[in-house]
């Protein structure tokens, strides 16, 4: 009796520890198998922990493990799955820094498997020419998709360069210098109406401040302040079928926002407007590749300040120009990128665009647009959120970038 005892006992506690690894998660009629196996012990870690020795690792070692595990998909387990990263950064207009990095995933439903997760970026910067900057960005998906929130906080100090405004001030000007203190904080909220189809709205408040201009820099301004904020409110409609914002394999972004910068909130003297539209698309041409493609067009009223205009080049569009050089009421820009997974982790980018900066589209001028082209690596900081490194030409110009996420 105690023998058939025992071999009950036994029989239990091994359908428990099964159940114990092993969970469903249900939502209607979406059912995710989510299996827990854990990790194969060696025989070398068995026998520490056998005579109570635990093994130590070097700093080496626990790196490239903390890093192995970070492209893991840990958001049906944890609250949030963040994942920490520094070194130094780059790019033509801020030059050599250092910078901190913190990546989160996280599901606001995790009994969910369909809906893909939302993601948050944290980031801080120094630089030796003396830039500093802080911020968080991310996107909330809720309700199954049907619902997004996406915001941006941020506030920079920057010693920057300047040409003017318009094209040939950008080609042809010397130029000028001086200190940008910007703050930025932005909110959207999208509401699904049809499959794939939002309606919403937008909040921002924009301030940019400048200060120790030299003389060149200071007669760029055309009389007008150095400083200037404004308050947005904006509607918007979009179309997305994109699979994973941050990093799409396939589907398609269409993006129109109009956004009024009422005069009683803020200190432009008048009330501006401005309207943007985006055309993304994706899609996967074999194992490891993607063929992406962007569109953007900027449209900003006549009479709006210089802080506020279109500024061509920086980390996402016509990257390896000085954000700022090509300055006008309007801007359209064009990229397409191919996108291969090399090894593991490890990929690489090309690609190829064109942009054009002008004061209204009746005076659009075709030998004023500007081309640009460059290559880049990626490394996969977390599941299918990259670290980019890339290097763009353009006309009389070329820059390196260091950036987390696609740069659309």
């Amino acid at each position: 009796m105690n023998r058939r005892s025992a071999l009950l006992l036994f029989a239990v506690c091994c359908v428990a520890a099964a159940k114990a690894q092993e969970r469903t998660y249900v939502n209607g009629t979406d059912t995710l198998h989510y299996v827990y196996a854990p990790l194969p012990v060696s025989h070398e870690a068995s026998d520490s922990v056998r005579l109570g020795r635990p093994k130590r690792r070097n700093i080496f070692r626990r790196i490239v493990d903390y890093f192995d595990s970070s492209t893991v998909d840990r958001t049906f387990e944890k609250k949030i799955d963040f994942t920490f990263a520094g070194g130094p950064s780059y790019s033509k207009n801020t030059s050599l820094g250092i910078g901190v990095l913190a990546s989160g995933l996280y599901r606001v439903d995790r009994t969910d498997s369909v809906t893909p997760p939302s993601d948050i970026s944290i980031f801080a910067n120094v630089s030796v020419t003396g830039v500093y900057s802080v911020g968080i960005s991310g996107n909330t998906i809720l309700d199954r998709n049907r619902r997004r929130i996406d915001y941006t906080l941020m506030f920079s100090s920057t010693p920057r360069d300047i040409w003017g405004i318009g094209y040939d001030d950008g080609r042809w000007n010397a130029a000028g210098d001086y200190i940008e203190k910007h703050y930025l904080v932005q909110g959207r909220y999208l509401q699904q109406l049809l499959p794939h189809f939002y309606i919403g709205g937008m909040l921002s408040f924009d301030h940019t401040q400048g200060k120790r201009f030299d003389r060149l820099a200071e007669s760029y301004l055309y009389g007008q302040k150095p400083g200037y904020t404004a308050t947005g409110i904006g509607a918007l409609l979009e179309y997305d079928t994109r699979d994973f914002i941050p990093n799409p394999y396939k589907g398609i972004y269409v993006s129109f926002q109009e956004t009024f910068f009422a005069k009683g909130l803020g200190n432009v003297g008048q009330s501006l407007w401005r309207t943007t539209f985006i055309v993304d698309g994706y899609r996967q041409l074999w194992k490891g590749g993607v063929l992406a493609a962007d569109l953007y067009a900027e449209f900003n009223s006549n009479g709006t300040p210089w802080p506020l205009l279109a500024r061509m080049g920086g980390s996402y569009r016509m990257r390896g120009y000085y954000q700022g050089r090509y300055t006008d009421n309007d801007m359209i820009t064009l990229q397409v990128e191919l996108r291969q997974r090399i090894w593991r982790r490890i990929g690489c980018t090309v690609w190829a665009g064109a942009g054009n900066v002008f004061p209204e589209l009746a005076r659009f001028d075709w030998s004023q647009t500007l081309p640009n082209y460059g290559v880049g690596l990626r490394w996969e900081l977390k599941k299918r959120v990259n670290v980019r490194i890339d290097y763009g030409f353009g006309r009389k110009t070329s820059g390196f970038l260091l950036n987390v996420n696609e740069a659309f």
